[in-house]
C-alpha cells in the first residue's frame, strides 16, 4: 500500500478530536467492551479498513476475546459461537454499515431492541455510526496497517 495521503489528525485536528471524544464517551458509557470488539470488526471487515482491523482484532484478542470467534466473525450466522444477542447486534451492524442497501430492516431493529434497552441500544447504534467513520478515516487516509501494539494492563 502506498503512503498516507493525508493526516487528518494534522490536517484539521479539531474534527478528529471530536470523533475521538465519542470514542471516549462510548468508552465511559459502560457499554460491554465484548460487543463492541465484535462491533468494531465486523463493521472494518464490511468496509475492508485494514487498518481498523489491525486495531480491533489485536484489543479484542488483549481482552480475552478467542481466535475462533473473531475468525469466525465474517460468517457469524454460519456458527454457532455468538449468542443470540451478539447476534442481534451484528445483524444491526451490517444494516447500518450497508445503509445504502436499502436502510435497516425493522425486523433486524426489532431483534436488537428485543435484548437491549433504549439507552444501551443507542450507544450500540452511536458505536456502529462511529466505528463506520474510523473506517472511512482509514481507508482514505490509507494508514499504514501493522504496527499497532494494543495497551496492556
Amino acid at each position: 500500500m502506498s503512503n498516507v495521503r493525508i493526516n487528518i489528525g494534522r490536517a484539521w485536528p479539531e474534527g478528529k478530536a471530536s470523533l475521538s471524544v465519542l470514542n471516549t464517551a462510548i468508552t465511559d458509557s459502560g457499554l460491554d467492551r465484548g460487543l463492541v470488539d465484535l462491533i468494531n470488526i465486523r463493521a472494518s471487515q464490511i468496509n475492508q479498513c485494514a487498518f481498523c482491523l489491525d486495531i480491533h482484532t489485536k484489543d479484542a484478542r488483549a481482552a480475552g476475546e478467542t481466535e475462533q470467534r473473531i475468525y469466525a466473525l465474517s460468517a457469524w450466522r454460519e456458527t454457532p459461537f455468538f449468542s443470540e444477542a451478539e447476534r442481534a447486534v451484528l445483524a444491526l451492524t451490517e444494516e447500518i454499515t450497508l445503509i445504502a442497501d436499502g436502510g435497516v430492516d425493522d425486523e433486524v431493529f426489532a431483534a436488537a431492541a428485543k435484548h437491549f434497552d433504549e439507552p444501551t441500544l443507542g450507544q450500540i447504534i452511536m458505536a456502529i455510526v462511529a466505528i463506520n467513520a474510523w473506517n472511512r478515516l482509514g481507508v482514505t487516509q490509507r494508514l499504514p496497517v501493522g504496527g499497532y501494539k494494543p495497551a496492556t494492563s
